[in-house]
């Protein structure tokens, strides 16, 4: 075949698809690029008179983000999340291992069962999670009735309400990449581990999680990146002494109508989030060169 017809051919085609990636690349640009952009431009500017965000070139709104007074914020936005991380993965792999190794036929049954109540709202979902462990709510009514406790149990307003409601909100996320690398692994691996002698948990551990570390990291990375920036749970189930990061943003952009710093933090956390996205694609991208 004439090599320049191939050409003809080759460019043709890909003149064919970037019609496709053409209107992709004007949204992305109108709704994304241009809107950080402004964001990164504004996080450098300072609040007039009137309370309005003018553009400048001032460092002092990033000084502020590093004050000690939102500080304790942002490590209590990360502690969060990366307690959030930590209970899914617990709580996540075991669901996952069992619909992967033992569901069966029923195994996307039983996925769609874990995936379809997420299709909820979110802001819903967290509602249901006052309504369960408010003072007077559900547990606690049941707790009284019960004989367990005589007075009801403060919930709402701690820590662990919070970080309940973010593990409720995002363990799908480490349920399915989980569930997809452990479907994906070779049975007979496990079992030449156990044909090794290898014990139920020296075969877990030296066989069955090296295996599946890909679903790990994915879904470690899918839950606390919206983790670490979420306000919802926190503003529904937690108090001020609870607030994380995007709990900070809203206030400054709405309660304080002080933009620029709202940007700055803005920007703060998502370079924080890049940093974790690259150094996921770096992992990601290693462990695929060292299985070919």
């Amino acid at each position: 075949m004439d090599p320049a017809l191939d050409r003809g051919e080759g460019l043709s085609s890909k003149r064919f698809w970037d019609w496709f990636i053409f209107p992709g690349g004007i949204w992305i640009a109108l709704l994304f690029a241009i809107p950080l952009f402004l964001v990164l431009a504004l996080s450098f500017g300072h609040v007039d008179d009137f309370g309005r965000g003018v553009y400048g070139f001032s460092m002092d709104n990033y000084k502020d983000v590093f004050d000690s007074t939102y500080v304790p914020v942002l490590v209590r936005s990360v502690g969060y999340a990366l307690a959030t991380v930590i209970l899914c993965l617990l709580v996540g792999y075991p669901v996952a291992y069992f619909i992967a190794r033992f569901g069966g036929k029923y195994r996307y049954v039983l996925l769609a069962a874990l995936v379809i109540p997420f299709f909820v709202n979110y802001l819903v979902r967290t509602y249901a999670w006052v309504a369960l462990l408010a003072d007077q709510g559900l547990v606690n009514n049941l707790l009284v009735d019960w004989g367990l406790t005589q007075e009801p149990i403060q919930m709402i307003n701690t820590p662990f309400a919070v970080i309940g409601g973010l593990v409720y909100g995002y363990i799908i996320f480490m349920i399915l990449p989980l569930y997809g690398s452990i479907e994906r692994m070779d049975p007979s691996v496990v079992e030449a581990g156990k044909d090794l002698y290898g014990s139920p948990l020296q075969t877990f551990l030296h066989v069955t999680l090296p295996a599946t570390q890909a679903g790990i990291l994915a879904g470690c990375v899918l839950v606390f990146l919206p983790a670490v920036g979420d306000f919802v749970s926190a503003q529904l189930l937690g108090g001020p002494d609870t607030y994380m990061v995007g709990n900070l943003i809203q206030d400054q952009f709405f309660a304080a109508s002080n933009w620029p710093f709202g940007s700055a933090l803005t920007v703060v956390m998502m370079l924080f989030l890049a940093v974790w996205m690259v150094f996921y694609l770096r992992r990601a991208s290693k462990g695929e060169a060292e299985v070919l």
